[in-house]
């Protein structure tokens, strides 16, 4: 598909990680840095298989599991606190998809597996931010893989060249944009919100 500038938008997908949504892994990395030596998120993200986790294929009770056997002198409960603890609102990004909500189709397309999911939208409502919501948990795939992009297209009756993407992921922006949707890599708010008004979005 090619990408089109013609077509006005009419559609505006959220990331959520990095987007809404700003992570903090320092929680995290000091339980391992107190129990089982310095570990870097990426070495924990690769030990617990967590892009697996994302896809659904083991819940997030395993994923506990999992750290837990990488920490076994911590306790359970404190791991667990700690995987929920990474998040902070990004508020203008919150508020820009609530306004943008009253004049456009608004969705969620997110890497993500079951429990951050219900712990977001218990503290931050992102159900209800938007119009309807694609975690990856539920459907197999992950972004970048296009399986997850086409799926998201039927799910919310998209016309690519009316979709803008935003995504701070290079690799998943690129998929998208491949798909024919106009994608923004998210840096901060302010960049993204100029973005979408060259792209005729009123925000």
């Amino acid at each position: 598909m090619t990408q089109s500038n013609n077509a006005a938008i009419d559609t505006v997908i959220f990331d959520v990680g990095r987007v809404l949504v700003a992570l903090d892994f320092e929680p995290l990395l000091s339980c391992f840095a107190q129990s089982a030596g310095s570990r870097t998120m990426l070495e924990i993200i690769a030990a617990i298989d967590l892009e697996a986790h994302e896809r659904g294929e083991f819940s997030g009770e395993e994923l506990i599991d999992r750290l837990h056997g990488l920490t076994p002198h911590l306790e359970r409960h404190q791991l667990h606190q700690s995987w929920l603890g990474m998040f902070e609102p990004v508020h203008e990004m919150f508020a820009l998809a609530r306004q943008l909500k009253s004049q456009y189709r608004v969705y969620l397309l997110s890497n993500v597996g079951d429990l951050h999911w219900a712990h977001l939208n218990e503290q931050y409502d992102l159900i209800g931010t938007v119009h309807d919501v694609l975690p990856s948990f539920q459907t197999g795939a992950i972004k970048p893989d296009e399986r997850i992009y086409e799926l998201a297209e039927r799910r919310f009756q998209l016309t690519p060249q009316r979709t803008v993407f935003i995504d701070d992921l290079l690799p998943n922006v690129t998929t998208a944009r491949q798909r024919g949707w106009h994608s923004i890599q998210h840096q901060a708010p302010q960049q993204t919100i100029q973005i979408l008004r060259e792209l005729g979005v009123e925000c």
